[in-house]
């Protein structure tokens, strides 16, 4: 998505450069610079990396925060990992009448201590993250186990 955005955005300055240089002016007046300053930064800019200033300021596209797909995967693969894994271990100790209802408990307690952790990571309310993974956490096994048990799935 990144890539198709800038080549996007490369066309539009090749055809378009005038035009282009007012919307990145209009970027930096709506950030608080006059006019004519924020003429002078987006000329100057411009010229030395028009392509850059535009993915910064008008995209958003930073090389710091573009997308890693690599660090992406990997970043999924240990967080499902590890939300597994006390599930996991409810299967292995729990008794078999009780299997069912331990995963169950054990699901959703890891699912509001990992929403905690994950708020308390990104510094917002661990309240309000642990409900919101919690909740959804548990719809989604809902909506698991329905279609389950369309195909006759059943557990155990």
């Amino acid at each position: 998505i990144e890539k198709a955005d800038l080549a996007i955005e490369e066309k539009e300055l090749s055809k378009h450069p005038q035009k282009e240089l007012d919307e990145l002016t209009q970027i930096y007046i709506s950030r608080g610079l006059s006019k004519e300053l924020a003429q002078e930064v987006a000329l100057q800019l411009t010229t030395h990396d028009a392509l850059g200033a535009h993915a910064r300021d008008e995209i958003g596209i930073h090389e710091n925060t573009a997308a890693n797909p690599v660090q992406a995967a990997l970043s999924s693969a240990a967080s499902f990992s590890f939300g597994a894994f006390f599930p996991m271990l409810a299967i292995l100790l729990s008794p078999n009448q009780w299997i069912i209802p331990a995963v169950l408990a054990t699901g959703i307690l890891s699912l509001a201590i990992l929403g905690a952790l994950s708020s308390y990571f990104a510094g917002t309310s661990k309240l309000k993250g642990s409900l919101r993974i919690t909740l959804w956490g548990i719809l989604a096994m809902a909506f698991s186990s329905w279609i389950g048990s369309l195909f006759n799935v059943t557990p155990l």
